[in-house]
Formats: structure tokens, sequence, C-alpha cells
């Protein structure tokens, strides 16, 4: 299984957008793409995509940007993943009759505990993980 840059870049944006959370109000995506290394047009396209499943929502005017649409233990890496892709794993032999029903047993195994995995990785873990490692640097 290989993903493609735009879930690194989107998994990224989510990610920075929810250790922004608590202090509230939007981000430009001038400043999400400086911090994180993204290209601002490609971003841009990103956070439609988020945008359309609900996971960020914009805000217009002065003080707009994007934040986003739910707190990060709601938003799974699953959500962001399947938002860019689709389904997060998928195999021509789930739907072909003349795998092996082996075959497609082991494939659906295997899709199970891939969607099983990132949906049981919230951002709001993955802020609080960050925010562990920063405090081992400070002792």
């Amino acid at each position: 299984m290989k993903l493609s840059v735009k879930s690194d870049y989107a998994a990224r944006a989510v990610l920075w957008l929810s250790q922004h959370y608590q202090e509230g109000g939007a981000r430009t995506v001038e400043e999400m793409a400086s911090t994180q290394g993204i290209p601002p047009n490609y971003l841009v396209q990103i956070l439609i995509e988020l945008k359309s499943a609900q996971i960020v929502k914009s805000q217009r005017g002065k003080a707009g940007g994007y934040l986003l649409a739910r707190p990060p233990a709601k938003i799974s890496f699953g959500d962001v993943l399947r938002c860019v892709h689709g389904e997060t794993f998928d195999s021509p032999g789930l739907s072909d009759a003349q795998c092996p029903a082996e075959l497609r047993h082991a494939w659906r195994q295997l899709r199970d505990a891939v969607n099983t995995t990132a949906n049981a990785v919230t951002f709001q873990q993955l802020v609080e993980a960050g925010a562990d490692k920063a405090k081992m640097y400070d002792i």
C-alpha cells in the first residue's frame, strides 16, 4: 500500500489545525503552507476536499481562513485518508470472483486491519503525542 503526497499534506494540514484548535480562530492558507512546507495552491485544493468532508470549515473576512469543523478528538486519521483517497485499502481481488476465496479472505483481513488502525488514531492523540515529545526536551 502506497499513499500519495496528497495524503501526507492533508494529514499535516489537519494536524497543524488541531495544534491550534484551542486558540480558536481561523488560520490562513499562507501561514499553514509556509509552516508545513506545502505549496499554497495545492493546499487550497486539499482544504476544499477536507471542507467537503466536513473535516475543516472556512471563515470569510479579515480574520478569515480555515479551522477544524469539529474537535481533533472527533477526527481520525482514517477520516482524512478516506477524504483524500476514498477507501483506505482496496485490492482488485476483493471483488474478483476469479480470486480464490482464501485469498479474498486475506485481502479482507488486511483491509479491515488498515481501516481499524487508521480509525483508531485521532488527531487529538497526535497533538498530545507531539506535546509529550516537546516536554521531554524541556527537562
